[in-house]
C-alpha cells in the first residue's frame, strides 16, 4: 500500500524530470522511459499517474506557466503605474524560473505540440491571451487605441526571444532579452507622444 501523500511528491518528481529530460535532449523525442528513470520511478508508475508521454508533457507545462505566472504576478505587484506595469510583465517574463534552459526547450516543443494537440493549443492561447491581458492593461493609458497592436508586438517579441534562446548553447541571457523588448516598447511609447 502506497504511503499516503506519495503521489503528489512522485507527479511532481515526474514533472521536474519532463522538464530536465526534453531540455537535455532539445525535442520531445523522449520516452516515458527516460523521464521515469530521472525522476527515480518505473515507467510503469508514470503511466499510472499520467497516462501518456503527451500528458506528463502537458503536466510540465502547467508547472511552467504556473511559475511563469507567479513571476510575472509579483513583478507587477510591485507596479504603480501603467509604464511599471508594462515593464514588469516583460521583466516577469524572463525571471530566472521561466527564463532557463530546460524551461525554454519546454516551451519551444510546446509550441509546436500545440499544432496538432488541442489540449496543448488550449495552454497556448490561455497564455497568450493573458499576456496580451497583462499588457493591455498598461498599455491603454499610454498608447490609447494603439494598445493591441503594441500588445501583439510585444508578445511576439517575447515568444521570439524564448525561440532564440531556444537555438542558442548555454545560458540563456535574461537582461539583454529583457533590454531588447523593453527598448522596442519605450521606441512604441515615443512614437505616441
Amino acid at each position: 500500500m502506497p504511503k499516503l501523500g506519495a503521489e503528489p511528491i512522485r507527479r511532481a518528481a515526474l514533472v521536474k524530470a519532463t522538464i530536465e529530460t526534453v531540455g537535455e535532449a532539445g525535442s520531445l523525442d523522449v520516452t516515458v522511459a527516460q523521464i521515469a528513470r530521472r525522476a527515480g520511478m518505473s515507467s510503469a508508475l508514470a503511466h499510472h499517474y499520467f497516462g501518456s508521454k503527451d500528458r506528463i508533457f502537458l503536466a510540465a507545462m502547467r508547472s511552467i506557466l504556473s511559475i511563469y505566472g507567479a513571476e510575472v504576478r509579483g513583478a507587477m505587484a510591485m507596479a504603480q503605474t501603467p509604464h511599471e506595469r508594462v515593464r514588469a510583465v516583460v521583466m516577469g517574463s524572463f525571471a530566472a524560473g521561466s527564463f532557463r534552459h530546460e524551461a525554454i526547450a519546454a516551451w519551444l516543443n510546446f509550441y509546436v505540440l500545440a499544432q496538432s494537440s488541442a489540449d496543448a493549443r488550449r495552454l497556448l492561447h490561455i497564455y497568450q491571451r493573458r499576456l496580451r491581458s497583462n499588457l493591455m492593461h498598461g498599455l491603454r493609458p499610454l498608447v490609447g487605441d494603439r494598445a493591441g497592436s503594441v500588445a501583439e508586438g510585444l508578445g511576439a517579441m517575447i515568444d521570439g526571444v524564448y525561440i532564440r534562446a531556444a537555438l542558442v548553447a548555454g545560458d540563456p541571457d535574461r537582461e539583454a532579452a529583457c533590454e531588447l523588448v523593453l527598448a522596442h516598447l519605450e521606441k512604441e511609447l515615443e512614437v505616441h507622444q
